[in-house]
């Protein structure tokens, strides 16, 4: 465990989410969720920063990743479960208003909530994923958003192809989905994590929950404060559904792009997401 950081054992129903933690707990909460294929660990960087900032920051193993949270049923990770989790995760810290920083699919889950839970927040920090409405407009207008998004129609496949591709020759095409842009120490803990029995289906689940196509998430216009943060080499997520997702907040809003970051955010560009955050909870 990283200096600095605590482990923490959050219990939703039947479900127990193991997370990490850092800061005073009498510090305003701020919750931080991952997306695939990390853990709490991939926001090490950013927990460290929150806590000597007087925030009590915790980043959640979620549903599928931690050990005693994985469900069979594929309706199990639909984003209504998706974000009751996050309202229990916060209820079960403490609080019922915080600041939310997400990540990928995270992010997804992140847009979703402020959509539906406004009063809840006191900031939104998202990065890499655009809003979905600004996503499904991209992948409908931009043939090279529609094609990198690829992986996730190959993902919804039932039939276990993409858990045998992804985990042949030793995990070899799970590996390369982080580019060189991991630390190689956390890539093989996410590995080891992901190789466990029923864990890499569980976290592609995410990809298969209830919905008429993999963009139909519910969110809706946001009202609350947002920092968007994108990396310029994201190879998944263009610049087209980056520039859009504007168009969906109403409250205050700030877009940055860190330029030649990838996908990897949380992991690789530490050192300029954290003063942006820092400012940004600040200021909300």
């Amino acid at each position: 465990m990283v200096p600095g950081t605590e482990q923490l054992t959050i219990t939703v129903g039947t479900h127990r989410h193991s997370a990490l933690a850092a800061g005073p707990e009498s510090g305003d909460l701020v919750l931080l969720l991952h997306g695939w294929a990390e853990f709490a660990d991939s926001w090490t960087t950013e927990l460290v920063a929150l806590g000597a900032a007087g925030y009590r920051a915790v980043a959640v193993d979620q549903r599928g990743y931690a050990s005693g949270a994985r469900p069979a049923d594929v309706d199990q990770y639909s984003v209504r479960h998706l974000i009751t989790d996050v309202i229990a995760f916060a209820a079960a810290l403490g609080s019922d208003r915080f600041h939310l920083v997400a990540h990928d699919w995270g992010g997804m889950v992140g847009w979703a909530f402020a959509s539906a839970h406004p009063h809840q927040l006191r900031s939104l920090t998202v990065l890499t994923t655009p809003h979905p409405l600004a996503l499904r407009r991209a992948a409908s207008d931009d043939t090279r958003q529609f094609r990198d998004l690829g992986y996730v129609r190959f993902f919804r496949h039932l039939d276990g192809r993409a858990e045998a591709s992804l985990l042949a020759d030793n995990a070899a095409e799970l590996r390369a989905v982080y580019g060189d842009r991991v630390p190689a120490d956390l890539v093989e803990r996410n590995i080891s994590r992901l190789t466990e029995p029923g864990a890499l289906t569980a976290t592609l689940n995410w990809y298969r929950g209830p919905a008429a196509s993999e963009f139909d998430i519910p969110a809706g216009r946001i009202s609350v404060p947002t920092l968007y943060l994108w990396g310029s080499e994201d190879p998944y997520l263009g610049r087209t559904a980056a520039e859009l997702t504007r168009s969906f907040v109403d409250g205050p809003y700030s877009f940055e792009v860190v330029e030649g970051a990838s996908h990897w955010l949380p992991e690789e560009a530490g050192e300029f997401l954290v003063p942006r955050i820092l400012a940004h909870l600040a200021r909300h």
